[in-house]
């Protein structure tokens, strides 16, 4: 017989023994009845425990709970970074906490804990039946109350019967597995006071400045005093309450027989004597890498069946703890001096008032005024009262006018990262200007222009006027970019010292020979590989946001000759007793820029620190060794850059502030040669002293081993030797115009007359834009302006438009329209004689800022995490 129709007999057999016991319903009161109902309701409740029995914590994991180990992020010398904690607490053992302390949690809480095995019964129905009676009582023991603080998802905090069951069953395995002295040492470590103190030793230094093992009899009556609700008897809040409830608890002590009648009178009429101090988490030296890490580690704990809070693990990286330690001086270091300067160039009364259209909008943008709007108040009388609230506005301008850095090295020859620095103060920001931040690179992004122009075959020694360039970009505008306030020498000039001094008008020029493309492509294969660059001629200058992750693993790639290694942090994850469980190898090289063009390109940067943009590398920092870098400013001094190579070390630095409305006031210290220089220089120096890396290692450059690199180089050179190599002069092809000759060509013919000059009114329009005023610039909150896909702009030879890579944005203006016109007769030029170079007096240093007239609204922060494994491209 099946079970449904045994059910189904059972049942009609049963149905005549109901019927009548309904007709007669006295007999359902008898003591027969009752005592076979109150059978199957134990048994209803048996079966009952039995079924929640698998919802409850398992007997492994309260055994992993008792010997719970934090993941530790190590250095590569095995020096700790960081541990990832489930909470701020500082675990103690029972001997070093201060009896007083176990004398008042069992008296108060459990005074037969010692006696009971996780339920005390007599407690539990003493609860019941003042409930019942509306005096609502709690029943739980410690073992309880440790199993709802260790379980709270798998036990749950409602009131309900189904939730105490479970709590008491939890409770029962825990006393199987722990001793009396193990729970009390676990629960005192893991009940929360408030104010992200979890256990007893972070209270105590909380409420009183001292540890566990210092508290007297009132401190720790006023701390277990709090277990009964901590925000309801909050010291800090309720003083007079938490009093109330400190007495309560010496009441229990002296009940107890804890203290003595006269000890009892005397304590309850001490104050409470709180000394409140908030516990900040310790961040360790690269608090924004582990960080950044902390997800990444997470999933792959999760794939791997491991818990990076609990099990242990040891994170193995490629930081350099010395090195490190250096980096976060030198940022700290410098950041103070700057924030010197912005906070007397923004204190001044024409710079911070209420008059300043700036300080409205940011207003406008604060909190305070979000809060006094929604809550009814007409925007102007919102406006108005803040504007007229001193002490508002000195907290919005420090808040505002703070400086920010970040720092960033690795070692070239295998990506390994060195040295990570994602803000002055983690405690005060903790978002990180190495990976999250997109910001403007200005002149530290020229050198892929000029990497573009030699692996098409131009020299180092080729030469340029330093003239005024004007390049058309449609709907009759025309870009000019300048040298800030310098006018242009019109003198030739070589690609080498163009780009030693950071000449605008130099690297447009070269800009329109590769063609912008071209160089957006090369930066994407050499490192910049998250960020959307703009197909535009400005990017020459630096106008689209990267981040200084990708700006310092492009400069790898200079350093090691044109070969791109994506950047590695983690070498190997251990458990806890040291086995490895899994190996991480670094990114494989990748060819990205062919040899002969990448080592001149790192010779040309060579004169950046010997006679140019970052001289003071020698001067003041006294660095002799071989190394090659770029400074970089953007508009307005916005934001300062620096980034240095060495063949052991790149490193780089970023200075502004968070806000893009926000500058130092100053032409001086806004430029990256003084603001972000120092802290480079600084780390450089003392790493040489120190031998983190060596004085006496070189750039090697290697020689092409390939017969068609050597033939393609041998034609290039019988082709120059025949023709003449192309110069700035007056005879040079138009550079400015349209299409270049490739490398190796005849010069074109000379073009035909054209008619003269069309009248004044019938000229395109040629407009160089204004600086964007500062209370319109975009905030650097703002999200990032959606590039526009579309067809490459015109190429000036077939070979100069190739499709473009993901990731690149390809903005090309409408062409203007216009009328072809016949060229004039060329007039014969007499032949200009050879002018000597423009040298820098001494101890002069030529920087420049980024481009007037293309202001790019600034991104929002990018939300990824650094690829730690190996960095694939996309």
């Amino acid at each position: 017989m099946s079970f449904p129709a045994f059910l189904r007999t059972r049942w009609a057999a049963l149905r005549p023994v109901w019927a009548r016991m309904l007709q007669r319903p006295e007999k359902l009161l008898s003591l027969h009845s009752l005592l076979w109902a109150f059978i199957a309701a134990g048994l209803a409740m048996v079966l009952y425990v039995l079924v929640l029995i698998p919802f409850t914590p398992a007997i492994s994991d309260i055994r992993k709970a008792k010997t719970e180990q934090p993941a530790q992020l190590v250095a590569a010398d095995g020096k700790l970074l960081a541990e990832y904690r489930w909470v701020n607490r500082a675990w103690v053992p029972l001997s070093e906490i201060a009896p007083p302390v176990v004398d008042a949690l069992i008296a108060t809480e459990d005074h037969r804990f010692y006696s009971h095995w996780g339920l005390d019964w007599r407690r539990t129905a003493s609860a019941l039946v003042r409930t019942l009676g509306g005096d609502k009582q709690g029943g739980s023991t410690i073992t309880q109350q440790l199993a709802r603080n260790l379980y709270p998802e798998e036990i749950g905090r409602a009131p309900t019967l189904t939730r105490k069951i479970k709590e008491a069953i939890t409770a029962l395995k825990i006393e199987a597995l722990y001793s009396k002295d193990e729970i009390l040492e676990t629960y005192l470590n893991t009940v929360p006071f408030l104010y992200n103190a979890y256990g007893i030793e972070m209270a105590a230094r909380t409420y009183f400045d001292k540890s566990a093992d210092q508290l007297n009899v009132l401190e720790s009556a006023t701390l277990i005093g709090m277990l009964k609700g901590t925000a309801y008897y909050n010291p800090v809040l309720n003083p007079e309450r938490a009093q109330e409830r400190r007495n309560t608890v010496l009441a229990q002590m002296k009940k107890h027989g804890k203290l003595t009648e006269a000890q009892y009178t005397a304590l309850t009429k001490r104050p409470l004597r709180i000394r409140f101090e908030r516990q900040v988490e310790a961040a360790g030296p690269a608090p924004h890498l582990a960080q950044q890490l902390r997800k990444q580690l997470i999933d792959w704990a999760d794939r791997n069946g491991y818990s990076l809070y609990a099990d242990g693990l040891v994170i193995r990286t490629t930081i350099d703890y010395r090195l490190q330690q250096l980096a976060n001086q030198a940022v700290a270091r410098q950041g103070r001096a700057l924030q010197g300067v912005a906070d007397s160039a923004w204190a001044a009364r024409n710079a911070w008032n209420p008059k300043s259209p700036l300080v409205r909008q940011l207003v406008r943008e604060s909190a305070r005024y979000e809060t006094a709007v929604a809550k009814g108040a007409a925007p102007e009388d919102a406006l108005k009262d803040l504007l007229g609230d001193p002490a508002f506005l000195r907290t919005l301008r420090q808040d505002k006018t703070r400086v920010q850095a970040g720092f960033m090295a690795m070692d070239p020859r295998m990506g390994d990262v060195r040295a990570w620095v994602g803000s002055r103060d983690f405690a005060q920001d903790p978002f990180d200007h190495v990976q999250a931040a997109r910001r403007q690179p200005g002149s530290t992004f020229k050198p892929f222009v000029y990497g573009a122009a030699f692996e098409q075959g131009l020299l180092p020694t080729d030469t340029l006027m330093d003239t005024a360039v004007e390049i058309p970009l449609g709907n009759n505008q025309v870009w000019r970019p300048t040298d800030g306030n310098k006018p242009p020498s019109e003198m030739p000039m070589t690609l080498r010292d163009g780009l030693a001094y950071s000449k605008n008008t130099i690297t447009a020029q070269l800009m329109q020979e590769v063609g912008p493309l071209r160089v957006a492509q090369l930066a994407r294969a050499m490192g910049v590989r998250e960020s959307k660059l703009d197909v535009v001629p400005s990017l020459a200058l630096g106008t689209s946001p990267v981040t200084l992750k990708e700006m310092v693993a492009a400069y790898g790639a200079i350093a090691s000759a044109g070969r791109y290694r994506a950047p590695r942090v983690i070498t190997r994850i251990e458990d806890k007793n040291g086995k490895v469980l899994e190996d991480f190898a670094p990114a494989a090289p990748e060819r990205v820029l062919g040899l002969r063009a990448a080592q001149e390109l790192r010779d040309a940067m060579r004169g950046v620190v010997d006679k140019g943009t970052g001289v003071a590398i020698r001067s003041r920092y006294g660095i002799t060794a071989d190394v090659a870098g770029k400074t970089g400013t953007t508009q307005d001094n916005t934001d300062g850059w620096f980034i240095l190579m060495h063949p052991q070390l790149v490193a780089g630095a970023w200075v502004g502030f968070n806000d893009g409305r926000i500058t130092l006031r100053s032409d001086y210290w806004g430029e990256g040669a003084h603001s972000a220089l120092p802290m480079v220089g600084e780390v450089f120096q003392q790493a040489l002293r120190a031998k983190v890396i060596d004085g006496n290692q070189r750039f090697i450059d290697e020689n092409e081993s390939n017969w068609v690199g050597s033939a393609v180089a041998g034609v290039r050179n019988w082709v120059y030797d025949l023709f003449g190599r192309r110069t700035g002069g007056p005879d040079a092809p138009d550079r400015t115009a349209g299409a270049v000759p490739a490398p190796g060509t005849t010069p074109a013919a000379p073009a035909a007359p054209a008619a003269p000059a069309p009248a004044e009114a019938d000229r395109p329009e040629i407009t160089e834009a204004p600086l964007v005023p500062l209370e319109n610039a975009t905030p650097r909150a703002q999200p990032l302006p959606p590039g526009t896909d579309g067809e490459p702009p015109e190429a000036a030879s077939p070979e100069m438009a190739p499709a473009p890579q993901p990731g690149i944005v390809v903005t090309t203006p409408p062409a203007p329209q216009s009328q072809p016109q016949p060229q004039p007769q060329p007039q014969p030029q007499p032949q200009p004689q050879p002018q000597p170079q423009p040298q820098p007096q001494p101890g002069m240093v030529v920087t420049t800022p980024v481009q007037r007239g293309v202001v790019v609204p600034a991104p929002a922060p990018a939300q990824g995490n650094v690829p730690f494994f190996v960095e694939t491209r996309p």
